[in-house]
């Protein structure tokens, strides 16, 4: 095994090269192909029984998904705190990889009749996929010194980019033109729809090679003592200790609080986007729906990158909190404006905005909350708590969301119901003291 030294090139490419490796899972299966496929598959009730009860079939995947991020929000201080003491960190990262690329694999047989196995692989595939990236950020400064970091960490998430695009492009020649894969399908399932299970398989596969790059060349991490159940409960003292020095930091506490309401919108509304375009929006037909909401999820990535840019700008020169605080409003309007869509074309224009302020939002938070953090401090702990708070603000979010999709039985009234969490955000941002942002 290939043994190099910390900061080489080939070692940073190395962890870089994961972002490609994975990144295919939240774009082709949480965004993209996935949520189409299911779509699909839902009755024409559009309700499926579980457990006895009937519930709406977009209501029940917002449940599934709000649970395994409280599984993930459980499990990242408990692997955090093993991370660091375990010494083979590179094993529980093939570990949940594994766990998840076989997940999406799984995929591939995700049917009606065989629903409680089908959402268990979906909800593995998400587990392993946020599992992974615990161990994978904690590698980071293993392999690079502090003033390489930002450079690789912006490398990763551009490899990741390119390489889930390029994936995504090829499912969408497959879904779109399945007899040039010699793809064939049946009176009951199109090959339009078999193509897509194709494509979970693709997913599965991309992920577990491309991530043997990765590693092979990084370390095993140092020799520590056996895990034991302190260790496995360190990340939670960290979380604690976080949670009390907070009372004694009003900015960041503030700035916390607001990030934890509107947070819990955004994600919401970027995991339930593409369910809401299949479900709401009137499209001429199944064909037209399947590639309109894949062209609408790379229209979403190409104008988010050029969004991080303004809104970069956008906050060099008004200043972090008063940037947030724009973007927030223009999120509020998406929303409220989206409860009216229902042709095609408003959905591109919605999705349009939706990529100017995703990615904006996210980096701009992120450094803000950077910004705001004591000076000697354990950064680690702080962003722990910060990733285990966004967490739980998705399964708040997404329970939300589904509950009142399975009470009035449209999306439109969630996706209304959270303007209120930006406009709530809105005002905890103003409350934040303006010292020097």
């Amino acid at each position: 095994m290939a043994q190099l030294q910390k900061g080489s090139k080939k070692l940073l490419n190395a962890w870089a090269f994961y972002d490609w490796a994975n990144s295919v899972y939240s774009l082709v299966i949480a965004s993209a192909v996935f949520p189409i496929f299911y779509s699909h598959i839902i009755p024409d009730s559009g309700t499926l029984s579980f457990f006895g009860n009937e519930v709406k079939g977009t209501a029940l995947i917002s449940f599934v998904t709000a649970f395994a991020f409280l599984i993930v929000s459980f499990i990242s201080p408990l692997l955090s705190g093993i991370a660091d003491y375990a010494g083979n960190k590179k094993s529980f990262l093939k570990l949940f990889c594994y766990i998840g690329a076989i997940s999406c694999i799984g995929l591939y047989w995700f049917s009606i009749d065989n629903l409680y196995l089908s959402l268990v692989c979906y909800l593995f595939g998400l587990v392993g996929f946020w599992g992974s990236l615990v161990f994978y950020n904690s590698y980071l400064p293993d392999v690079a010194f502090p003033e390489q970091q930002d450079a690789v960490s912006a490398k990763g998430y551009s490899m990741g980019y390119i390489g889930s695009v390029i994936l995504l492009i090829l499912n969408l020649v497959m879904v779109m033109k399945p007899e040039l894969f010699g793809i064939k399908g049946t009176p009951e399932e199109p090959a339009a729809i078999l193509a897509m299970r194709y494509s979970f398989i693709s997913v599965g596969i991309w992920w577990i090679l491309f991530s043997q790059y990765t590693y092979y060349y990084l370390p095993e991490g140092a020799v520590r003592n056996k895990v034991t159940r302190d260790v496995m409960l360190n990340g939670f003292r960290e979380l604690r200790k976080v949670w009390l020095r907070l009372k004694e930091n009003t900015i960041l506490k503030r700035y916390l609080g607001a990030f934890f309401v509107y947070s819990m919108a955004v994600q919401t509304v970027m995991l339930a986007a593409t369910y809401f375009g299949a479900e709401e929006i009137a499209w001429p037909d199944e064909d037209a729906k399947s590639m309109g909401l894949i062209i609408s999820i790379l229209l979403i990535q190409l104008i988010a990158v050029a969004g991080a840019l303004l809104t970069s700008r956008l906050s060099a020169k008004v200043g972090n909190i008063k940037a947030l605080i724009i973007i927030n409003i223009i999120w509020a309007v998406i929303c409220v404006s989206a409860f009216f869509i229902s042709l095609p074309v408003h959905f591109y224009i919605t999705a349009a905005f939706v990529g100017l302020v995703m990615g904006g939002i996210q980096s701009l938070s992120r450094s803000t909350y950077s910004k705001f953090l004591p000076e000697t401090t354990d950064t680690a702990s702080f962003f722990s708590f910060y990733d285990v708070t966004e967490k739980i603000g998705i399964v708040i979010g997404m329970l939300l969301y589904g509950a009142i999709d399975q009470m009035f039985g449209s999306m439109r009234y969630s996706i209304i119901f959270l303007t209120l969490f930006f406009i709530v955000g809105i005002f905890l941002l103003t409350r934040v003291p303006k010292k020097t942002l």
